[in-house]
């Protein structure tokens, strides 16, 4: 009898990643994904633990599935990702109706953990210290048909003070380039338009192996591959941001001009209390240099508010460089004390009420900057990749949204003579903004060009790329030969 599984995920676009390998795994094992609506026979839970509700999030979700487990016993609760690397054994007396706890090191190992769970009739929990298989050996499929996640290197080597992710993730690994260039081969074959490089720190990619350059390297190499029209990379450190990247960037055409620059504070003292290696002024050259290189390029950020000891004089800083900034958007987030990390141990833990006002007067101001930076594009003309499930007034309003060469986020109508037969996801059209919002741009005119692809073929066929793990080793940079896709698209 079949088995159905499905996947939550909870967290970054890491975690997202490791769940289409998790989703690879099971169906090679012949698992089949659960319908909607449908009754799972295997719950995966993939979670985050950076943020402090994620503990409270996981095991309320787990209570609520208490019930269905009680009805029926022969279904599988298995929970994995950084906050399973960190709790290990404590999930199984929370919630001792949980069958398997698996880590961030051994993601390969969870077809075999629910078979030994169901046939031991007892829960198993396997946490490595270190990493077990690099995730790109294993199948993953793929969550979009026109755009892929490619891991570049897990963990991290940094010890930023409020982070958590290092004791977790290990220290960074960095996969050869020809297995890179060799999984986003594979991806272009089977009608994907655009990938993003993935990395913890993805700029200090090439440590492991000794090559300073290897980065910017690697991001030209991607511009040898054809049919790749789009290349995106998260998340980059600026104290490694370096020259080379930028001219890489600029000079490569289908490297999309978009940065995301992670800024975490405006304040040098508190910069030096987080271990970030590098001070605003820093972080504000590197802007110019970007901006210089490439005046349109939209650059975003990730911004903490309330880090201990944080002063009034230290948050006006950061109010300071965001206005010097001009980010087109920021994730902003209130500062949340891990256990196991060095800050939660810190002096001058911040009210709530302080660290919530603060907050708010940084959204309200992020707000108003990228408002402003979004009025300044009506009229223009741009290149959208057609998105599903970006818009969530789309059905409302009767329009579709992509996302342009710089990443943000355009509503607009498919409608005029250009479009042929009909706009479908995965597709690439051009409009003209008529409207900027502070979070997206809408173009209600007539489409100026309707380009359908093979993306969008599989898209409405409901197909989805399924690659299968790549483990050629290859030393030097240069596209390789398009390696043989076994699986082909599946439903």
């Amino acid at each position: 009898m079949t088995r159905s599984y499905q996947i939550r995920t909870f967290g970054c676009q890491m975690n997202v990643h490791d769940s289409e390998r998790l989703a690879g795994q099971l169906e090679d094992a012949g698992y089949v994904p659960a319908g909607p609506g449908g009754d799972p026979d295997v719950v995966v839970f993939n979670t985050c633990a950076v943020r402090e509700n994620a503990d409270n999030k996981l095991y309320g979700n787990l209570g609520q599935l208490r019930p269905a487990k009680t009805a029926n016993p022969g279904m599988q609760i298995a929970v994995g990702g950084c906050l399973a690397q960190k709790d290990r054994g404590e999930i199984v007396k929370r919630a001792p109706w949980v069958d398997v706890v698996f880590g961030t090191h051994n993601i390969g190992s969870l077809p075999t953990l629910l078979e030994r769970a169901r046939h031991n009739a007892e829960a198993e929990v396997e946490i490595l210290e270190s990493l077990e298989t690099f995730p790109s050996t294993l199948p993953a499929r793929r969550d979009s048909a026109y755009s892929g996640w490619v891991s570049i290197s897990v963990g991290c080597n940094n010890t930023c003070t409020f982070c958590i992710v290092p004791s977790l993730r290990g220290k960074e690994r960095d996969r050869r380039p020809g297995e890179i260039l060799a999984e986003v081969e594979a991806l272009v074959a089977e009608g994907v338009l655009e990938v993003t490089l993935l990395g913890q720190n993805v700029n200090s990619y090439g440590v492991e192996f000794g090559e300073r350059d290897a980065f910017s390297r690697l991001l030209r190499s991607c511009g040898s591959i054809d049919g790749l029209e789009r290349v995106r990379f998260t998340s980059p450190h600026p104290a490694a941001f370096t020259d080379d990247v930028i001219d890489a960037m600029a000079e490569t055409p289908n490297v999309c001009h978009q940065l995301h620059m992670p800024l975490q504070s405006g304040s040098d003292r508190v910069l030096k209390q987080m271990r970030r290696s590098y001070r605003s002024s820093r972080f504000l050259s590197i802007l110019d240099n970007v901006r210089t290189a490439m005046p349109d390029a939209a650059i975003t950020t990730d911004i903490i508010v309330g880090f201990p000891g944080e002063t009034e004089q230290d948050f006006e800083a950061t109010m300071d460089v965001v206005r010097e900034a001009r980010f087109s958007s920021a994730f902003t987030f209130q500062y949340s004390k891990r256990p196991g990390t060095p800050a939660a141990e810190m002096p001058g833990q911040l009210p709530k009420q302080v660290v919530q006002e603060r907050y708010n007067r940084l959204v309200e101001l992020q707000n108003d900057v990228a408002w402003q930076e979004n009025k300044k594009l009506v009229g223009h003309k741009v290149e959208l990749l057609v998105a599903s499930g970006e818009g969530r007034k789309d059905a409302a309003t009767h329009r579709m949204s992509g996302r342009a060469r710089d990443g943000r986020l355009v509503h607009f109508s498919p409608a005029g003579a250009a479009v042929d037969r009909a706009v479908r996801p995965g597709d690439v059209v051009e409009a003209v903004i008529s409207y900027g919002a502070p979070h997206h741009l809408v173009a209600d005119g007539d489409l100026l060009s309707h380009r359908r692809t093979t993306a969008g073929d599989n898209a409405e066929a409901g197909l989805r790329p399924k690659t299968n793990g790549v483990t050629l080793g290859l030393p030097s940079f240069g596209a390789p030969p398009v390696q043989p896709v076994q699986n082909g698209c599946g439903a």
